[in-house]
């Protein structure tokens, strides 16, 4: 079931989602230091950790499902927020070149459905960034936060679910350390919490964040055929994977 928008909202307003949107935001940004003129979606309540991407991507927008809700993101700036199905995104084939999936995985009553329509929408070697709550954490058990609520998952369950969706996992990061509480003194020695618990607690992290690519071709090998009296190799005609 999928949480309300202003539920989300509110929670990314309060000190402990501030942090929540400063931490993934940084993971995110290691492993997409750069998307200056590529295409970029951003499906679920993706518009915290988007920060960098909306000046630097050529085009980018902000996809939120109709049963969680949609809102605005600035006022001042142009909006890039759109009201959608998750299963039937508003985009033509192969128009994106990177994909952020935020509050999304998790909520769907369709998991496959949505994420094989992100492949769709992928170019060929398209990049996505899966984002879920780390089944072995804290952060799954309360429902103090929006990474309580939904399903949660565990690295290997998330390697085995892309791989069946035709993604290849690239791969993977670890965030959120510190308690889901909104005391002061938690919340100030968050960055230490990130790095002790990246150093030896990795398991326990709130989050997982998974890198993986499009994979575009069911795998063949290459046969051997005559012509014109010489034996020449050619590759056999490989097609695209259907959904």
């Amino acid at each position: 079931m999928w949480p309300d928008v202003i539920a989300l909202r509110d929670f990314y307003a309060t000190r402990l989602g501030q942090v929540v949107r400063r931490m993934i935001r940084r993971k995110v940004r290691e492993m997409w230091p750069d998307v200056k003129g590529s295409n970029m979606i951003a499906l679920g309540y993706p518009t915290p950790l988007l920060r960098y991407y909306r000046e630097e991507a050529s085009r980018l927008v902000a996809l939120m499902p109709a049963e969680q809700g949609a809102l605005s993101w600035s006022r001042k700036t142009p909006n890039i927020v759109v009201l959608t199905e998750e299963t039937q995104l508003p985009l033509a084939d192969k128009s994106a070149d990177f994909a952020l999936v935020v509050h999304a995985l998790e909520f769907t009553s369709s998991p496959k459905e949505m994420i094989r329509e992100v492949w769709r929408v992928l170019a060929d070697g398209g990049r996505l960034i899966l984002i879920v709550p780390n089944r072995t954490s804290i952060w799954a058990r309360t429902e103090k936060t929006p990474f309580g609520l939904g399903r949660s998952y565990s690295l290997s369950q998330l390697n085995k679910f892309l791989k069946e969706n035709t993604f290849v996992p690239l791969q993977a990061e670890y965030a959120l350390y510190i308690p889901p509480t909104q005391s002061r003194v938690s919340l100030s020695t968050a960055s230490a919490w990130e790095k002790i618990g990246h150093k030896w607690f990795r398991n326990l992290s709130g989050v997982l964040i998974v890198e993986a690519t499009k994979q575009i071709y069911a795998g063949r090998g290459v046969e051997q055929v005559a012509w014109k009296g010489k034996l020449q190799l050619t590759k056999k005609l490989i097609l695209p994977i259907k959904n």
